[in-house]
Formats: structure tokens, sequence, C-alpha cells
């Protein structure tokens, strides 16, 4: 044999013993998939499951599609000028509550959009996107932005029960939305105020 012959055959071996590695290190990561994306999404994992009417599948294929689409975002600090700002609006919300809590409900959802934008998630024009960008870095606090956003952009009287949404679902979902704002926010991380945000 000729050594470039003998050359082509190590090459040759070389890239299938790397394509063999590949492959198994692959499939070893989809049967593992499950489990490590059930421990990183947690309730949304279920969630998206269930959205999928069980079938675990196709909702392990969307998550892992958010994964790889959001993954790597580096969320940017906020300075502190606006962080106080934002806490301001947000306990003005929850003020509005008492005598408007379908206006309460719709601030909150801009000002969670908007500090989600400022910190370098997707812009908040782009709803869809920026909840699934959230939903791989605050997994545990999302389901409080889709709640408020489902009720800020619901007509008044079209819950689906010919009435609009009760007072104490928008009191629910502010609550759950608080838990995210704060993430954003930084809210009591680092000598942070909390102000304001027990108040509803």
């Amino acid at each position: 044999m000729s050594t470039g012959l003998i050359i082509a055959l190590i090459v040759i071996g070389a890239v299938l013993v790397i394509a063999l590695a590949a492959f198994l290190a692959l499939r070893a990561r989809r049967t593992h998939g499950g489990s490590d994306l059930r421990r990183r999404f947690g309730p949304e994992y279920d969630r998206t499951v269930a959205r999928h009417d069980g079938d675990t599948k196709a909702a392990e294929r969307e998550l892992t599609e958010r994964l790889e689409r959001h993954g790597d975002l580096r969320p940017q600090p906020l300075d502190p000028a606006r962080r106080e700002r934002f806490e301001a609006r947000w306990a003005a919300a929850q003020e509005l509550f008492v005598d408007a809590p379908r206006a309460a409900v719709s601030e909150a959802d801009h000002l969670l959009a908007e500090a989600a934008e400022a910190r370098g998630y997707p812009d908040s024009g782009h709803y869809d996107d920026q909840l699934s960008a959230l939903s791989v870095h605050h997994a545990e606090h999302v389901q409080g932005y889709r709640h408020v956003h489902r009720l800020a952009h619901e007509p008044d009287g079209q819950d689906g029960t010919g009435r609009g949404a009760a007072t104490e679902e928008m009191r629910e979902a502010m609550v759950e939305a608080r838990e995210l704002f704060e993430d954003l926010v930084g809210a009591g991380a680092g000598g942070a105020d909390r102000k304001g945000s027990r108040g509803i």
C-alpha cells in the first residue's frame, strides 16, 4: 500500500470514530434530555407538556428550541435610577389596583414587558419571543407574566364565561407577576429596597 492510501484510511477511520462518538453523545443527551429539561424549566415543563396534550416529545422539542434560541442571552443589569423608577411604577400600579383593578393589571403587563426589554430580552413588541426567552431564564415565575398579559388583553366581559375577569383573579395575577418583576428589576438583591412589593 502507498503511504497516501494509508493516510487516507487513517483519516477516514478517525472521521468515522468522531462521527460515531458524536452520534452516541447526542443520543445520550436526548435520552437524558427530559430530566434535564424538567429540572431546568420546572413548572414550565409541565405547562408545556399539558399544552401539547401530554406529548412529552413535542414539549421537549419546543423547550429545547427555546434553550437554543435564548440560552446564551445574558441579561443586562439595570442602573439604580432605572430600577427605582420601575419599582415606583409597580408600587403605583398596586395602589391603582384598589380603584381600578383592570388598569392596574394592564400597567403590570406593560411594566413586565418594559423591564424585560430593559434587561436585554426581546423587545416588548414581540410578546411570544419575549415570553419564550423569559421562560428560559425565569421559568419559575414566567407564568405570572402570562397570566397578567392574558387578563390585560382580554376584552372586558370576554373571559369565556360571559363576564369579565373577577377582581380576585386579577389580584392573584398581580401577586404572581410580582415575582417575575422582582427577578427582573433585582428588587431585594444586593440590598435593593423592596418598598411596595407586598402591597396587594
